[in-house]
This record gives C-alpha cells, structure tokens and sequence, in this order.
C-alpha cells in the first residue's frame, strides 16, 4: 500500500490523518529524512489534502481532480507558497522570506502566509532545501513561528533536525522519513526508467541506501567507482591523508568549471564518507567490542560538519584536505 502514490510514508500519512480527525493540527513542521525518500512530494500531497474543494481534510484523502488539487499539482494554488534554494546560491535568500530592502515584511513567503486564504480553508507554505537556511534566514522565520496565521501551515524540509538552528527546531514538529526499502527503490528505478533490467535495479537499489535521488547518482559508473576507491581507503582506519585529497579533488574537479557542479559532486564524495561511518556506527555499536567507539562517532561528526562547510564558501581544496586530515588523525 502506497499513500496516494507516496511510497514508504504510510505511517507518517496516518499520522496526520489522526492528528486532523482530533483537529490538533500543528502549525509549523519539520521535515527530516534522508535526500530523495519523497519528502517533497508528501509535503505537496498533504497540502492538496488541506486543501481539496470536494473532501474534508481529515479523510486525508485529495481527489486530485477538483479545480484546487489540480491547481497544486500544477504549482498555481494561490493558498500555496514554495520557496527553495535557488541552484546559482549557497544558502536560500532572505528576499524570499521577507522580501527585498524596500519591502521587508512586506513582500515574501513570510507576508504571504499571513494573507487571508484566497480559498477560505487555509494558507499552505513549503520550504524545500530548509538545511540552506542560514541563521538570518532562520531569524527571519521566527515572528512567524511564534505567532502562526490563524489557518497557517508552515513546512521545512531538510535532511537533519542538527542542520536546523535549535530556535528552528523548539518551534516545529518534528516529522520524521525513513529510507525507502529496497524492493521499493527498485521498483522506481524501473517504472521512472533509471534501470533497464531488474538486476540492475537490484544493484542500484542497494548502492541506494534507502535514497532514490542517491541510486540515480550512482547510475553514471565513475561515480560508483570513486565510491568503492573511497570505501577503500577509508576502511584501512589509517590512510595516506595528502593522496586522498589530491583523488577527491581531482575527481571534483571533473564535474565541470561550474562552481555549483563541482559544490554537488563533493557533497555525494562526503556523503559517501558519512555513509560509511553510519554503517560502522551501527556495526560497533551492535558487536559491543570496538577498540575506540568514539572515534567512528568523531570521524561521522566530521563528515556532517565538512558537508555544511561546502555551501559557506570555502576554499574547496583547503576544505577537502582539513576534511581528510582530521578523518586520518581521528
């Protein structure tokens, strides 16, 4: 069973629907999970939800053909506001939350949500990408936070409640997506024509960890073998710190001469490397007889720092190389 075409989220559907049947709806949501898991397109179905014209909302349940579903589904819902973190910037800008200079508090997804809904039922508001949220974005966010619009919903969207600053998180319930499993992974890489055979489906799906954005990365095979190379030398515990910089930026480097394809390739090359604690994280923990169990957990902290250092406008090599260094002396 899928949630309106929304796989793996059946729990998450079914707690809303209780919460709207109790009419104790938060106004305010944090999103969390990992990338590419559907959170986007849960955040976009419950707002049809919210606002179909032939349902009540606590069924939950959009007939995705009246005037207002159709109108969401098609981004033009006047009640629905989404803003995101534009490709060309580093962090979502303080103009699409409060609007310019000359019209702060005036203009924004924050003045737009405190508008009368146009269709009497409520006002809807998406930020996709809330990890970029830098701490003047967040500030900007909390006179809304703390006093919602009556009929207001509010969503973030981010990865991780720690990418959120705790003034963020304090204000926002917190909703969280798990992995997708695989056998579902493999049925989209199929149905969305990622994967021409369900062998390598399968393959991908596994590479995957539970992210359909991540198993569709690792389609183009030099990502799939830096991979391994990383894992490589990751899994000797000591490695040659200088060497492994100069591999990852490199292969950085071939992404392209545009600095946000380049940003993107070293994200999914540290993610990888956060992954790979994750996983030995989960395995220490369960054996109960590592050598050092902090220092997988120093190591992950790394790689979760090192990853929001890489849209602050730091030096890429300098960062690849203190990222490295400190893996390799932790």
């Amino acid at each position: 069973m899928s949630w309106h075409g929304i796989d793996g989220h059946d729990a998450v559907a079914e707690q809303f629907r209780r919460a709207l049947e109790r009419r104790r709806l938060a106004s305010s949501f944090l999103f969390v999970g990992p990338a590419g898991v559907g959170k986007r397109a849960f955040a976009l179905k419950f707002a049809q939800a919210l606002l179909c014209e032939r349902r009540p909302e606590e069924r939950l349940d959009p007939c995705e053909a009246c005037p207002a579903c159709v109108q969401v589904a098609a981004g033009t819902h006047p009640d629905l506001d989404v803003v995101g973190k534009p490709a060309d910037k580093s962090f979502i800008p303080l103009e699409l939350l409060i609007g310019d200079k000359e019209h702060r508090r005036r203009e924004g997804l924050c003045a737009r949500i405190g508008l009368k809904p146009f269709g009497g039922r409520r006002k809807i508001a998406l930020i996709d990408d809330a990890d970029y949220l830098n701490a003047e974005g967040a500030n900007a966010l909390l006179k809304t936070l703390e006093e919602p619009p009556p009929r207001s919903v509010l969503i973030l969207i981010g990865t991780s409640p720690a990418r959120q600053l705790p003034t963020i998180r304090s204000r926002c319930q917190l909703i969280r997506f798990q992995p997708l499993p695989a056998e579902i992974l493999a049925r989209l890489l199929i149905e969305q024509g990622v994967a021409g055979s369900p062998e390598e489906a399968e393959r991908l799906a596994a590479l995957g960890e539970g992210s359909l954005q991540r198993a569709k990365q690792l389609v183009q095979p030099e990502l799939g073998q830096f991979r391994d190379l990383l894992y490589a030398e990751l899994q000797q515990g000591t490695f040659n710190s200088p060497r492994l910089a100069q591999n990852v930026a490199r292969f950085v480097e071939g992404a392209g001469k545009e600095a946000s394809a380049r940003r993107q390739r070293l994200h999914i090359i540290v993610r990888f490397a956060t992954d790979f604690y994750r996983k030995r994280l989960r395995t220490e923990a369960a054996a109960q007889q590592a050598p050092d169990p902090d220092r997988t957990a120093r190591r992950l902290d790394c790689c979760l720092e090192t990853d929001q250092q890489i849209d602050r406008n730091a030096n890429q090599a300098t960062l690849i190389e203190a990222w490295l260094d400190t893996l390799a002396a932790a």
